[in-house]
């Protein structure tokens, strides 16, 4: 049965963890100022699918592999930063050897929004560890809400990223880079502090 203090740590876990995928969701509306709205809807719906399937991930780990997962936890920031630190550094290289008289808009791709995604919510899998305690179907709800709060959340930073992409112009993948690169950089240190 659904109350509202579930109701609520729901919607506050996706809160918590749709941060860094609103970011990187910026960074991607940044870059592509003109993207149609179905594009903003695809990476909108990434996220939320990831953000709702890690944490899945998480609590069927503790409910089978759990000695697996606890030696895997320490190696997620590690590959958060990796995955952020490649595609934001790529994203600045190619802002900074950029025409600057014709500035060539970077569209992120498919695989580059999986690498996103799986990036943005890889350290969800240790919500699995809290919300051990609820059995499967609370647990999906509580990753369906998770992921509906992601969506509404990455449909904002894009919208956002798309109107100050317009006005930055050439300088949106630079930006967009270093927003990439700034939130790995996050990820690793929250992990250690």
């Amino acid at each position: 049965m659904i109350n509202t203090v579930f109701l609520i740590n729901s919607i506050l876990l996706g809160v918590g963890l749709a941060m860094d995928a609103f970011s990187v969701s910026m960074a991607n509306g940044l870059n592509e100022p003109h993207m149609r709205f179905s594009k903003v809807l695809l990476i909108a719906g990434t996220f939320a699918f990831f953000q709702a399937f890690m944490p899945m991930m998480g609590w069927l780990c503790v409910h089978t592999i759990v000695n697996i997962f606890t030696a895997f936890e320490t190696v997620i920031p590690w590959i958060a930063f990796g995955l952020l630190g490649w595609i934001g550094g790529k994203m600045l290289l190619e802002g900074l050897h950029a025409d600057p008289e014709a500035p060539e808009i970077h569209q992120v791709g498919l695989r580059e929004l999986m690498v996103q995604g799986v990036a943005t919510s890889i350290d969800a899998l240790s919500v699995g560890f809290t919300i051990a305690d609820y059995n499967a179907p609370a647990a999906l709800l509580a990753s369906a809400i998770i992921a509906a709060v992601t969506f509404v959340i990455c449909v904002s930073g894009v919208s956002i990223g798309k109107v100050f992409g317009t006005k930055l112009a050439g300088k949106a993948s630079i930006l967009g880079g270093v927003i990439l690169i700034a939130i790995g950089i996050e990820i690793l240190l929250g992990a250690y502090i």
